[in-house]
């Protein structure tokens, strides 16, 4: 009874070996190598291309606003005119001062051939004109003074200055903006510092429309590292035709830069066990386990940290049903090739994905 269970035993344990040593069907594919896409996000704030606090030249009462916050107003356009009367006077006078100089002037050259006038007269007669015109000169500018007028064209903001208000030189009147294009200023950490330039595109986002993706140009990037932070400020211009967005609005700030080159494989020839992620490539007819790390993922495929060599090839189907060190048999699969991906400036557009086995999903492998 002994020797016939025996040999029971053995005979159902033949067909079994036999299976285990039979080459197990799969389908490989070639490691390929290809850059990390690191995005980096940041908080920034916008400004306008052109800013100023509009501030009068001068002290004085206040007779007229001309603006309402919101204008849109023209370079040289009033906003505020103060009292003038003393400057109007003073011009006035100033003018009457060059006529008399001029016709001193005039008479002393009449009778200058009768030798009646001495030469020092006569140039005293053309200093007295001269300082006579600058003195008209100084009351216009006096008087020009009494009216501010917008630096450049733009929209104005909100005022708290009032007709009978005194105001002087560091009394804000008002701010005035050029918003047809915005600065967006963001910090970015250093170490990417040699990875935005001028021209380079980013994407930004309004906090006020989270919706809305806006492509941002890199105009300037700051020279110098903060040494606190370890952040420098780059500065990127958006377009604001449409006047929808503000001067002082926040933005998400997105974009990515091509980090170490990595051993790029599809989702589902990621094994996971006791001791993690790990993937199989074909070596001499064999199945050899690789232990991995995922360092990113990027739409059916991931990058990976691990053991691999240039011209390995990855088992991509039939994972399951292989072991450490079994004889494999190389088939042809229905997967197509992935595209290649492109690394440009502003953020590439992923990969195509290799499709999944029929009947088997990826993400069970990768849970975990």
């Amino acid at each position: 009874m002994t020797v016939f269970s025996v040999l029971v035993a053995t005979g159902c344990s033949e067909p079994e070996e036999e299976r285990a040593r039979k080459p197990v069907p799969v389908v490989a594919q070639e490691v390929r190598v290809l850059p990390e896409q690191v995005e980096i996000e940041a908080i920034g704030s916008a400004r306008a291309a052109t800013s100023a606090e509009v501030f009068a030249e001068t002290a004085g009462r206040v007779t007229s606003v001309l603006f309402t916050a919101g204008d849109f107003v023209r370079e040289g356009q009033p906003l505020l005119r103060l009292d003038d009367r003393q400057e109007r006077l003073a011009v006035e006078a100033a003018r009457v001062n060059v006529r008399e100089a001029d016709q001193l002037l005039s008479r002393y050259r009449r009778i200058e051939d009768t030798g009646a006038l001495s030469e020092s007269q006569i140039e005293a007669g053309e200093t007295a004109l001269a300082s006579a015109r600058v003195a008209l000169q100084q009351a216009q500018v006096a008087l020009a003074d009494r009216t501010v007028r917008a630096p450049f064209s733009g929209h104005v903001g909100l005022t708290e200055v009032d007709v009978g208000d005194t105001v002087n030189d560091q009394t804000p009147v008002t701010q005035i903006d050029q918003r047809s294009t915005l600065f967006v200023d963001f910090p970015a950490p250093e170490s990417i510092f040699n990875a935005l330039r001028p021209g380079q595109v980013v994407e930004v986002q309004p906090f006020s429309d989270p919706a809305r993706t806006i492509d941002a140009r890199v105009a300037a990037t700051d020279t110098r590292i903060s040494q606190d932070s370890r952040n420098f400020i780059v500065r990127t211009a958006i377009e604001n035709g449409n006047d929808r967005l503000r001067p002082g609005m926040s933005f998400r700030v997105t974009f990515t830069r091509a980090g170490e080159a990595r051993p790029s494989v599809p989702e589902q020839a990621i094994a996971w066990g006791g001791e993690g992620s790990h993937l199989f490539v074909v070596r001499d007819g064999k199945a050899r386990r690789i232990p991995v790390t995922i360092t990113s993922r990027r739409d059916g495929t991931v990058l990976v940290d691990g053991g691999l060599r240039t011209g390995d090839r990855v088992i991509v189907e039939g994972v399951q049903k292989v072991r450490d060190g079994q004889d494999i048999r190389l088939v042809r699969g229905g997967a197509k090739g992935q595209q290649d991906v492109q690394v440009r400036s502003r953020p590439a557009s992923a990969s195509t994905p290799a499709p999944a086995t029929p009947g088997r999903q990826a993400g069970t492998r990768d849970a975990g």
